[in-house]
């Protein structure tokens, strides 16, 4: 995979540059922080997290997915065809980030890193890309010890980046949809309605939809909650902590999971 960076850079640019436009022309809520703050601090976390990747892993996951191809491993032992291999490798990276995600909300000491994400108070395409360094490592951590586990084809690791790339932006962009629309497209992936209520200050609304991209696992794992009880447009976005302004700043970011909080 020579080309992978660039693959999934121009898959990156183009996905961003045209949800970034529809957001705009079609707002499903009024912004309530000025978006050049917001967004300098959550695409200054892009950069740093994409540089930092390549400094502590010495490999991408699609390259070592590669390097253990051939090897007699428990996807090859199912004697698969190819298309199949790549299909079900998708899958289950798609079932481990729904588990990932779960577990990083269950566990105390995982959910100071993930909160990160969720002291966003507004909710666009950018919040798609905000988490936290070591909540990225951690991530890239767990998706190497499932390509170990099964084997997988590093076709599936590459058309599975791009896709969660993709889906974090599109479901959480600011991008009203229309209802036949959404309603039918939840049935297969995650929409923005169904993510939105993910960010949402109440508990139990914020611990349910946790998948990125295939919306099956909330409904087959009982996690899922259709839509937020103050409605899309009124619902108070965020966390009860970390709410000032000043927090949106990339210095501040980086701190949030070592300060002290009453969430």
């Amino acid at each position: 995979m020579p080309y992978e960076l660039y693959i999934r850079l121009v898959f990156f640019a183009g996905i961003f540059t045209f949800l970034a436009h529809l957001e705009t022309r079609f707002p499903q809520r009024k912004l309530l922080r000025p978006k050049a703050l917001r967004w300098r601090g959550n695409l200054s976390l892009v950069i740093l997290n994409s540089l930092l990747l390549r400094v502590v892993f010495p490999t991408s996951a699609v390259a070592f997915a590669l390097s253990l191809e051939g090897q007699p491993t428990l996807l090859a032992k199912l004697n698969l065809n190819s298309f199949s291999q790549v299909f079900l490798g998708v899958i289950l990276l798609d079932l481990a980030i729904y588990i990932q995600h779960l577990l990083f909300h269950a566990t105390p000491l995982l959910w100071r890193l993930h909160r990160t994400h969720h002291t966003d108070r507004d909710y666009d395409i950018t919040t798609g890309t905000r988490f936290h360094p070591l909540e990225i490592l951690l991530s890239m951590a767990i998706k190497f010890l499932v390509i170990t586990a099964f084997g997988l084809p590093a076709l599936s690791v590459l058309i599975f980046e791009i896709l969660l790339n993709a889906s974090s932006m599109f479901n959480h962009a600011n991008l009203k949809l229309p209802k036949a629309l959404d309603k039918g497209l939840r049935l297969l992936i995650v929409t923005p309605d169904m993510h939105r209520v993910h960010h949402s200050v109440y508990f139990e609304e914020h611990n349910s939809n946790f998948g990125f991209n295939l919306s099956i696992w909330d409904r087959l794992f009982g996690t899922y909650h259709a839509h937020p009880k103050d409605g899309q447009e009124a619902m108070d976005i965020g966390l009860d902590v970390f709410r000032e302004e000043k927090e949106q700043q990339l210095g501040q970011l980086l701190t949030q999971p070592f300060r002290k909080s009453r969430s």
